[in-house]
């Protein structure tokens, strides 16, 4: 699953975008907020969007929640069916693509997945605190793939048209309109590393 992703929303955009969708900018805020990276991986820092007062604002968070129990993992990936995320801290996570890897050899295939025709896009993810004054930590909800993925996972990140952006971090839409795959050609894919023989 994704565990690597793309960030580098130039500033202009975001601001072009949430000002289209009428969801603000704060005052405050900066391209200072908007850290680009070429990978952000798991326990990388990186910009998430979510909700403040009125509006939305980036907060800087570490990808993936904490390890459940000893010798586990990071949950950096969340499956969406069967549950519901009402009572949840839900975010944004900014994005210029995501990442995914074939093969069964390092280095594996790596392809990169951007949305067609857009800047960038957000995938929808849910964030908790962390203790010992760590930053908040978030991990990317998954669904079922869409066309686009199907070749290359039996899973997907859950990717949100801009429209839809609003209605996640304010869940005015059901869940089950929101945390779907996109249909055929929303995702541009090309692969950036051949596998190793």
């Amino acid at each position: 699953m994704c565990n690597d992703y793309e960030q580098r929303v130039a500033w202009s955009d975001y601001c072009k975008m949430m000002q289209a969708l009428e969801l603000g900018i704060p005052t405050n805020q900066s391209e200072r907020d908007l850290p680009q990276s070429d990978d952000i991986r798991i326990n990388d820092l990186g910009p998430v969007m979510r909700a403040a007062g009125n509006g939305i604002e980036l907060a800087p968070m570490r990808f993936g929640f904490p390890p459940p129990r000893a010798k586990a993992a990071p949950v950096f990936n969340f499956r969406s069916e069967s549950r519901h995320f009402d009572k949840s801290n839900r975010c944004l996570i900014p994005a210029t693509a995501f990442f995914e890897f074939t093969g069964k050899k390092y280095p594996k295939a790596k392809h990169r997945f951007a949305l067609s025709g857009a800047p960038f896009m957000a995938i929808a993810g849910i964030w908790r605190e962390s203790a010992d004054n760590q930053p908040p930590a978030y991990t990317m909800l998954t669904t079922e793939p869409g066309p686009d993925v199907v070749p290359y996972h039996n899973r997907q990140v859950v990717v949100l048209k801009p429209d839809d952006w609003a209605a996640w971090i304010y869940l005015t839409k059901p869940e089950s309109e929101l945390l779907k795959p996109l249909p055929t050609g929303a995702l541009g894919v090309e692969t950036v590393r051949q596998a190793s023989d």
